[in-house]
């Protein structure tokens, strides 16, 4: 199975997410390649079994204008997306904390729910992260 961890990360948090899932997905014997939304070259998503995107939320819960053009470079809504990302409860309370996954999630009709992190996925959340991964793989019945 080839996926793809595509992730837009300001601070470092939505990548220490990415890399985690992308240990996790190699665990499993996954191809994996990472894309940094807004930095590396347009991705043909159609060459992947699974997408997984990855975002912080900005500005009351909204999305990142990199995600948003990375949605219209992606130009369709695959049916393999699964979506996580980071967020700060200090900024907006539970209400916006990571409004960004939610808009995505419900956008593409997502099979999964999204993984939401506060701030940094170290300590307790890591295992978050692997549940979650664990998870979707269940789901999409790859899990090894």
């Amino acid at each position: 199975m080839r996926t793809l961890i595509a992730y837009l990360s300001y601070s470092g948090n939505t990548e220490e997410v990415a890399d985690l899932i992308k240990t996790k997905l190699k665990e499993n014997n996954m191809q994996v390649d990472l894309h940094r939304i807004g930095i590396d070259a347009p991705i043909d998503p159609e060459k992947y079994d699974y997408l997984f995107i990855g975002t912080f939320t900005w500005d009351q819960g909204r999305t990142p204008d990199e995600v948003k053009d990375f949605i219209l470079e992606v130009g369709y809504k695959p049916d393999n997306i699964a979506v996580f990302g980071t967020g700060d409860t200090q900024f907006g309370g539970d209400e916006l904390f990571c409004g960004a996954v939610d808009k995505l999630t419900s956008f593409y009709h997502s099979n999964w729910n999204g993984l939401k992190i506060e701030q940094s996925p170290r300590g307790s959340q890591e295992r978050l992260v692997d549940e979650w991964v664990e998870g979707v793989l269940q789901d999409a019945k790859i899990y090894a």
